[in-house]
């Protein structure tokens, strides 16, 4: 019976291992681009090397077997992100950019100009009205030259 329950547990955690690696794979030909891509396939690669292994560790026993899967466990958990990471920054150095930035660098420019329309933006210079407060000084000099006008005396 407990023999028939480790077997149970083991196939339920390769089973979700499975399904992680079928979303990563999905998520690498659904995702816009590079970076997204990258990212589903990064969480989803740990996810499922992570619960494959349990469930191999499970269904071996206590063994050196076992070990021998948990040591490899360790490397995939320490190395996956650090290439993930690194293929990021080169995509990066090589002038890759993410595909949804400048859309949501328009968007949030469209929405501060709505706030600063409608008055509610946080910029001090602004009023209610959204016209802009300026302060004008008035010299009675029209000296040229450079320096400060100095005004005159008559």
């Amino acid at each position: 019976m407990q023999d028939q329950l480790l077997t149970l547990i083991s196939w339920m955690f390769l089973a979700l291992g499975s399904f992680f690696y079928l979303v990563g794979a999905l998520g690498l030909f659904r995702m816009p681009d590079v970076f997204t891509r990258m990212h589903a396939t990064s969480v989803s690669d740990t996810l499922g090397v992570g619960f494959l292994i349990t469930g191999m560790a499970i269904d071996a026993g206590w063994s050196l077997n076992t070990a021998r899967l948990v040591i490899i466990l360790a490397f995939l958990f320490f190395s996956g992100p650090i290439a993930t990471h690194a293929l990021a920054q080169a995509a990066l150095h090589a002038g890759v950019k993410p595909a949804l930035s400048d859309d949501r660098l328009k968007k949030a420019r469209r929405i501060s100009a709505t706030r600063r329309a409608a008055g509610g933006g946080r910029d001090k210079s602004t009023t209610g009205t959204g016209t802009r407060k300026r302060t004008t000084r008035k010299s009675k000099s029209t000296s040229s030259g450079k320096g400060r006008a100095r005004p005159s005396k008559r």
